[in-house]
């Protein structure tokens, strides 16, 4: 069958059926007929055709793929041809028609829309029917070691459900311990640049394979395959990260020795491929790329697939002449709104005496006792007297209510000021002080008591001493200035004629006013010297003018 051949051409044979769809296609795109008929047609087209046939069916498919993907066309037909691409796939060999394959997974991944659930793995289910087969017993003449290929191959089945490793410890060692085997004997055996250059990557792209052969014959030369150890290698990558994927149950989250186990053997899976050739650290970033890539396939999921397209806001049409009206903004929130309904009156509900009250010390400190109390079994990190909060409140409440119990706390620690009536007998022998201890407390307090007052005695009889002698320097100093001037009078008044002091003071006075009189005359004739000398010149300078 071709389609898009016209009967008029050549044979008539050739072209009806695609004739045929291209009408039914047309009648359903102009709404004659029920949109879903085309789809129902080629999955019935699908189903009576042999494998060859179902190549040139779908090739028509492709070519209307744009027409078959408008909105009023997909939504009637979008499982349809989900179910047909399916069947095609069931029928399908994955070895041998790996193109047409191929071919139907991309034509579903642009039909659909990116966020369409139908094609996503929600649950995770892994393919465990997906086995892989190797020699269980060892053949005559093997040349390696049988051990170690029945090691290599039985990885594959962790490989194929990862969860099993995280819910069965047994596997997880199981799996530790042949990985281990393989990287020491990858290390061990390295690659060199010459084997990788033999082995030419982009030639085997062309021939690719899904599955390696397994027999024990071709072991050795595989293990000379760079490309053969980047898949296994890559496949440690992967499954390490499934298990630190994020967003799973506690169940599923490895434990914490597995968590440092995965970090070690990451780090020297990482060096092989590294190691790798060709062009080993390309290869390693372009891995971790894909990897990081896919964890927010991992979130999108997780979060239940949310649709990726946005649908453009609506943009309302204003006329002309309408008046705007401004947008409302509501003030407030639910709480405050609450808050303000609380009372008929605001300020009556925040002055109200059993919104904020203090709570008597036996109360506060009841939580605190119960848990002193041996009998009820509460361990010591549960306590309430590692709340230092707690422990702060109580001390203020103590403080105001019961001095007596915050005395206490010094001696025996914050359960020291619980109120005694709370606590058991044998926990209030421990904290109520005994009449020996109270007498001897008494007889230590008068001792220091008179020893205290024998210091200050003492003190105050040398401060009384160091008054006196203070007292009487300033006596003696005060005495002195007296004698002295006495002495001056009395040898003034011996000279004869010599008079007082007030009187020598008076003459000395008269004196003064004496000598200023006579410079002020002096000055005043001075200028009047200048002023005459200065008519002088002038006029003795007419005559000659």
């Amino acid at each position: 069958m071709q389609y898009g051949q016209s009967i008029d051409d050549g044979e008539t044979t050739q072209g009806h059926i695609p004739r045929l769809l291209d009408i039914v296609l047309y009648l359903c795109e102009n709404e004659h007929i029920e949109g879903g008929m085309i789809f129902q047609l080629l999955e019935d087209l699908t189903e009576m055709s042999t494998m060859r046939n179902c190549k040139d069916v779908f090739g028509y498919i492709e070519s209307k793929q744009d027409i078959l993907g408008k909105p009023e066309l997909f939504a009637r037909g979008k499982l349809v041809m989900l179910r047909t691409c399916n069947q095609l796939l069931r029928r399908l060999s994955k070895a041998n028609d790996v193109v047409f394959c191929g071919r139907i997974l991309m034509f579903l991944a642009h039909f659909f829309p990116l966020s369409e659930r139908s094609a996503v793995n929600i649950k995770g289910v892994f393919n465990t029917s997906n086995e892989t087969k190797y020699e269980k017993d060892p053949p005559d003449g093997i040349s390696i070691d049988f051990n170690f290929y029945k090691t290599f191959w039985s990885l594959q089945e962790h490989f194929c459900n990862p969860p099993s490793l995280t819910l069965a410890p047994t596997k997880w060692k199981k799996f530790t311990s042949g990985l281990m085997v393989v990287l020491n004997t990858f290390e061990a055996q390295p690659l060199s640049d010459e084997e990788g250059d033999a082995n030419s990557l982009e030639e085997e792209a062309a021939n690719f394979s899904i599955k390696y052969l397994t027999s024990s014959k071709l072991m050795g030369l595989e293990l000379k395959d760079p490309s053969f150890r980047r898949h296994i290698l890559v496949q440690c990558l992967i499954l390490f990260d499934y298990l630190k994927a994020p967003g799973k149950s506690e169940k599923d989250l490895p434990s914490d020795s597995m968590k440092e186990e995965i970090k070690s053997c990451e780090e020297r899976v990482k060096k092989l491929l590294e190691m790798t050739p060709p062009k080993g650290e390309n290869f390693l970033h372009k891995i971790e790329h894909i990897l990081e890539r896919e964890k927010n396939w991992v979130w999108w999921k997780r979060d239940g697939c949310p649709p990726f397209e946005k649908q453009p806001a609506e943009k309302k049409v204003v006329q002309e002449g309408a008046k705007k009206r401004r947008p409302r903004w509501r003030m407030g929130n639910k709480e405050l709104s609450q808050l303000w309904k609380w009372a008929d009156q605001n300020p009556n509900a925040l002055t109200d005496p059993q919104r904020v009250r203090t709570p008597a010390i036996t109360d506060y400190w009841k939580p605190l006792a119960d848990d002193m109390d041996p009998a009820a079994g509460i361990e010591a990190e549960y306590h309430h007297k590692n709340n230092r909060v707690y422990c702060w409140k109580g001390l203020r409440f103590s403080a105001r209510q019961d001095l007596e119990g915050f005395s206490r706390f010094t001696e025996f620690g914050i359960e020291g000021v619980v109120p005694l009536e709370l606590l058991t007998p044998e926990e209030r022998s421990k904290y109520q002080a005994k009449p020996n201890d109270k007498s001897k407390r008494a007889k230590k307090e008068e001792t220091k008591g008179a020893a205290h007052q024998v210091e200050e005695n003492q003190i105050a009889t040398a401060a009384n001493e160091i008054d006196g002698e203070g007292i009487r320097a300033v006596l003696e100093a005060s005495v002195t200035p007296t004698d002295t001037d006495a002495t001056v009078a009395t040898g003034d008044m011996s000279q004869g004629g010599s008079p007082i002091p007030d009187e020598h003071q008076k003459q000395s006075s008269d004196t003064d006013l004496g000598q200023e009189a006579g410079q002020m005359e002096a000055d005043a004739e001075v200028d009047a010297g200048m002023i005459d000398g200065g008519m002088d010149t002038e006029v003795d300078l007419d005559p000659v003018g």
